[in-house]
């Protein structure tokens, strides 16, 4: 056990303040997570250092296609989720069972992690798989000694943590993906378990400060791949993001917990694109199709990053500018080699 962040005492509860739940925890309960638990009044985290997965991975399978391109990142995860995604496509380490307690799991220190990511020649470290928010106070420990050491920070989220966990983390923030379930309330409400709202509201906070962000969209037949639901994801993309901002749009494949809903049909997946680019958007990528992964420029069309699935084979952008009209490419485009 370890001691967790951003808590109060309410009366003879206890408010976790990590993420919008606001969870209300009583003596000897857990919260939503399952791995934050009030102990004689004091909320403690179950899961610190207690990692379920640890892999070097290309950044593009984030995935970040304008995030230092080509480059490797040390991807991290801890048991844990605040939402409860009825079609989760890592559901056997992130939502708690017997299997992945992290009672059964090794201790890791944060400087083990950072040594390591330097040993594997990564240049950031990636809090991923799982909702990072939910193993808060270990990726903080980690992203401190990872500044520290010339590394960069980026998350893969839900989206829906606290302002407060913002307030405090952002400083050491660089780069996010946050995967919106769908943009209709009712239906992110009934199989998530979440708000739709206060994700929103954080992408906007997470694009005004600078932090380099990316969205994600894993798409459902018949449940969030409704014409209206993409066409207002993408004008919210468009309008309060930025036309600049990359939107991944994904290929569901059947889960154990889910299997009553087919693969998305990959034509889905190409209405969807096209919606996003009539939209306005100038970076909308098909998530796991193996094509339709390519960077151009928006405004003379040169093909810019060749890209095989989630491998970069060709980056021709130099100082962040289209080689052949000059035009500024939106992204964070060096990287230590160059």
């Amino acid at each position: 056990m370890h001691n967790a962040r951003l808590w109060t005492v309410a009366g003879d509860v206890i408010e976790c303040q990590l993420c919008n739940h606001y969870c209300r925890i009583r003596e000897g309960r857990k919260g939503l997570c399952q791995v934050r638990k009030n102990v004689e009044g004091q909320l403690v985290s179950l899961n610190y250092g207690k990692l379920i997965a640890a892999h070097v991975d290309p950044i593009e399978k984030k995935p970040l296609f304008h995030f230092l391109p080509g480059s490797k990142s040390y991807s991290i995860a801890a048991t844990g989720c605040n939402l409860r995604c009825s079609w989760c496509q890592n559901w056997d380490i992130s939502q708690f069972s017997n299997h992945n307690d992290p009672d059964r799991l090794a201790y890791t220190s944060p400087e083990q992690v950072v040594k390591a990511a330097l040993r594997s020649g990564c240049e950031s470290i990636s809090y991923t798989y799982t909702e990072p928010t939910i193993f808060y106070e270990f990726a903080r420990d980690v992203s401190v000694l990872a500044r520290q050491a010339g590394l960069k920070n980026m998350w893969v989220s839900n989206g829906y943590m606290s302002g407060q966990m913002l307030d405090e983390y952002l400083p050491l923030m660089d780069a996010i993906n946050v995967d919106v379930k769908a943009f209709d309330e009712n239906v992110h409400h009934k199989f998530t378990g979440a708000h739709l709202q206060p994700i929103l509201d954080n992408c906007r906070r997470l694009k005004k400060v600078g932090v380099w962000l990316e969205v994600t969209t894993l798409l459902i037949p018949g449940i969030n791949d409704t014409r209206e639901q993409i066409e207002g994801l993408a004008d919210f993309i468009v309008n309060e993001l930025g036309v600049d901002t990359p939107w991944h749009i994904s290929r569901y494949y059947p889960q154990p917990q889910f299997q009553e809903i087919q693969a998305t049909p990959p034509e889905t997946i190409l209405k969807a694109l096209k919606i996003g680019e009539d939209a306005g958007l100038n970076f909308v990528y098909a998530g796991n199709l193996g094509r339709y992964v390519d960077t151009y420029c928006p405004v003379c069309r040169e093909m810019l990053v060749a890209r095989s699935s989630i491998w970069m084979s060709e980056n021709k952008i130099i100082g962040g500018v289209c080689p052949k009209c000059g035009t500024k490419i939106a992204g964070v485009w060096e990287t230590k080699s160059g």
